[in-house]
């Protein structure tokens, strides 16, 4: 395994994060493929043992289910916490990113966990109702604690990320030092603004949905997994575009079979060519994640890198989240968590 440090913090973190969202209990209104307990632990397991020291989850992943099952699998397999670096979000919860909200929440993923302290705490969207300052001066404070050593954002809009780093800066208050955002072959939209922004802060950049949620780790659109035929949000992020980007998981086979290796390794391979500290892989089988590690050993050439970029076209926003609600069934309205 190979590891970088984590924007500025002195934390280092393997190549490879491990996504928590394929783990807790599976339910009609989150994920109906996620993994129990068991399964959680097999995984983590694995990562361990070969060299993957950093996991990423959220308040929110199948409601708490995610955090709880780390944390018994870290107990159970009797890995200490300084020995991995933990990752949770705030923000899909009452109260958003209120400072209530955030010094409640953050007790009970610590608590979930069964950790006094959290190596990174991100904000999982832009809080539209909440001063920005309120929020900043909150997460400060969960630093200045000893809570979290460091803290990060996810995606949103560069003008936003670049407001709350501003408003940290001038008010000496700890700045985020990750970006956890939309990135990978077929979404390249956040290369406009946000990562030139993060590049500018030496923000580490840890992208979920690195292979678009299963599509580019193999060929065609559709895998019949248990995600490929039941995540409703997997194709409302994709499906618009999915003519065009078939070209592009054309050429990642193409190459894959040029290299010897799968599809999977071409595509996280690329990541790495762009400068990602730590994609962050859900992998629900072990043979996902050996696949996820081995890539971190694949260097692509700057041409493999623009052939596979070439049939690119602009793309619609989807992850940082617009002001306006959109509509989840029976429950009501409220913001979509995008799988990330």
């Amino acid at each position: 395994m190979r590891y970088a440090e984590m924007g500025g913090t002195g934390i280092k973190v393997s190549r490879i994060c491990v996504g928590g969202m394929s783990f807790g209990v599976p339910s009609e209104d989150f994920h109906r493929w996620t993994l129990d307990r068991e399964a959680t632990k097999d995984i983590i397991g694995l990562c361990f043992e070969n060299g993957v020291n950093f996991i990423d989850t959220a308040n929110g992943y199948s409601h708490g289910t995610s955090e709880e099952f780390i944390g018994c699998a870290l107990r159970e397999l009797e890995i200490p916490c300084e020995d991995v670096v933990l990752a949770s979000k705030v923000y899909y919860n009452e109260g958003k990113l209120s400072r209530k909200a955030i010094l409640r929440e953050i007790d009970m993923t610590l608590e979930r966990l069964g950790t006094d302290y959290l190596d990174l705490y991100q904000v999982h969207r832009f809080d539209y109702g909440t001063p920005v300052e309120e929020t900043m001066e909150a997460l400060n404070e969960l630093v200045e604690s000893g809570k979290v050593r460091a803290i990060g954002a996810s995606a949103m809009y560069g003008y936003q990320f670049h407001n709350m780093q501003i408003t940290a800066e001038r008010n000496g208050w700890a700045r985020f030092s990750t970006m956890q955002n939309h990135y990978n072959l077929l979404y390249r939209e956040d290369e406009r603004e946000l990562i030139p922004i993060c590049r500018q802060y030496g923000v580490s950049l840890i992208p979920y949905s690195p292979l678009a949620g299963g599509h580019l780790a193999h060929t065609g659109w559709t895998s019949g997994s248990m995600r490929s035929s039941t995540d409703g949000v997997l194709a409302d992020k994709y499906d618009r575009a999915k003519d065009n980007d078939l070209r592009i998981i054309d050429r990642v086979h193409e190459l894959s079979l040029r290299y010897g290796v799968s599809m999977s390794q071409i595509s996280l391979a690329w990541h790495f060519a762009k400068g990602v500290t730590a994609p962050i892989v859900g992998g629900t089988k072990k043979s996902h994640m050996e696949e996820a590690i081995a890539s971190v050993d694949l260097r692509l050439s700057d041409d493999d890198v623009r052939y596979l970029e070439e049939p690119y076209v602009p793309h619609e926003i989807v992850g940082a989240l617009r002001t306006m609600l959109r509509p989840t069934g029976s429950r009501g309205r409220r913001h979509l968590p995008l799988n990330g």
